[in-house]
């Protein structure tokens, strides 16, 4: 029997990724296939009337399919064109199930080529045993450099003993500091790396026999890079250029810019980037900053970034760039958007939510026979039911108060033990607190906040079932 040929209607951001999908499920589901673009980049804007506008459908083809986003009756495209259409899936990773062929294949994030330096700020103000703590934890969330910050002003007499202590737990290590004698003995311990060099330690750091990372005069003296740049290659010194980004407010965009020109004047050259200007100096949680700052080092092929964990919505920002460095690279790589991939980047907010319908809610009240309590936050409410009622309402504390009126009127008065109401009272603030976020809520499951880690509900299901004896 011969193989049907489909022509699938994309828009030109995911034509990359749609056309891997195909090629793999194609042979399984016995057909061949076709791809085009109407002009447009995003397939979620299709619409019927555009597509007869602009759509070409060749003779061979059997089937057209759109994405599930197209709005519009196919059947008018069915009549202008000749050929049945289908909708297909909103998101094309799900073409697998839709074809019957098996289930979205996971994308392969193991590969990155951005290095984390982390780093330990004004680390001679800790004790040992802190920074050794410090620098597992870091390393643990992805950093690959502990960056040893020293004490502006100050000069640390143990900067060696540091150093040597942290190489001593298996950590690579950088020192982030101007003061010669601090400099010279993190390198005898054993330090790889040196932040940061100008024409003021330009002499003696370039003698140490390690690399460093070279910094304008000031962020603004673009020359100055490279004239530095010219006096260490000259030198046989190993460097990586920081052309500094600054903080919004303070020439954000300009440093971009300067970012732009010195990888065009130095195409080959590594280059680092100190994301924690922006990151730590702009009140806002950090993950969506971090990714940002990751995908254009990826793309102008920077291959180091510096941070720091210091004011509170920083806390994790080694680990979302731990993350961002993978979806980008795989982003850049397969030549599509970082959208479905993974959701350790989606924290405060999930991605899907899985909804369940008013109708749906009344239905399961209606049928419920037993008093045990189930507990959902949908519709922009908590609901809690059993088989004596069902009770809705925007805070926990209500739904749980028209709930206990309920079981004393309608059983005895200590109907609910201390137990079981801490454990309505633990479930239903977390489904309030998925209300206020836009985050999945399932009863007794956990609720996922990305690489911050995940909210546990109760380990023992027995507290949620109805009381012994009432």
């Amino acid at each position: 029997m011969t193989e049907k040929t489909l022509l699938f209607v994309t828009g030109r951001l995911a034509e990359g990724s749609l056309r891997d999908v195909l090629q793999s499920i194609a042979p399984l589901a016995g057909f061949h296939f076709e791809i085009t673009v109407p002009g447009i980049q995003v397939a979620a804007l299709l619409h019927t009337g555009l597509l007869k506008r602009r759509l070409t459908v060749p003779d061979h083809i059997d089937q057209v399919i759109v994405p599930g986003w197209c709005q519009g009756d196919l059947a008018e495209l069915e009549s202008h064109f000749g050929r049945p259409f289908a909708r297909g899936p909103k998101d094309l990773h799900d073409l697998p199930e839709y074809f019957g062929v098996g289930r979205r294949k996971a994308a392969d994030l193991s590969r990155w080529s951005i290095e984390i330096l982390a780093e330990l700020n004004h680390a001679p103000l800790l004790s040992l045993d802190q920074i050794l703590q410090q620098a597992a934890e870091l390393r643990a969330a992805g950093a690959d450099l502990i960056d040893v910050g020293a004490v502006p002003g100050q000069v640390c007499r143990h900067m060696g003993e540091i150093v040597r202590e942290l190489r001593n737990a298996g950590h690579r290590v950088s020192i982030d500091s101007f003061e010669q004698t601090e400099v010279e003995a993190a390198v005898a311990a054993g330090a790889e790396l040196i932040l940061s060099c100008n024409q003021s330690n330009l002499e003696w750091v370039s003698r140490l026999g390690v690399e460093v990372v070279a910094v304008p005069e000031t962020p603004q003296d673009a020359d100055s890079l490279d004239r530095l740049a010219e006096q260490l290659t000259d030198r046989g010194c190993r460097f990586r250029l920081d052309p500094i980004l600054e903080p919004i407010g303070m020439g954000f965009a300009a440093s971009l810019e300067r970012y732009m020109r010195t990888r065009r004047r130095h195409p080959e050259t590594a280059m680092m980037m100190g994301v924690g200007n922006v990151s730590e100096l702009t009140e806002v949680d950090s993950a969506g900053v971090n990714m940002l700052l990751a995908a254009i080092c990826e793309e102008l092929g920077i291959q180091s970034v510096l941070t720091t964990q210091v004011i509170n919505w920083c806390r994790t920002a080694v680990s979302e760039l731990a993350a961002a460095r993978r979806l980008v690279h795989y982003a850049l790589s397969a030549g599509t958007i970082p959208k479905n991939l993974d959701g350790s980047l989606t924290m405060l907010r999930d991605g899907r939510l899985r909804r369940t319908s008013q109708a749906a809610l009344d239905q399961l009240a209606q049928s419920l026979t037993d008093p045990n309590y189930r507990i959902f936050a949908e519709q922009g409410q908590v609901h809690l039911m059993n088989s004596e009622g069902c009770w809705s309402g925007s805070s926990g504390f209500q739904v749980f108060e028209q709930a206990l009126l309920a079981a004393r009127r309608q059983r005895s008065q200590n109907s609910v033990s201390a137990e079981h109401a801490f454990y309505l009272g633990y479930e239903l603030a977390r489904a309030e607190v998925a209300l206020l976020l836009g985050k999945q809520y399932v009863q007794d499951a956990p609720m996922n906040f990305g690489v911050a880690g995940q909210w546990g509900a109760s380990s023992a299901v027995h507290n949620h079932q109805s009381d012994p004896g009432t």
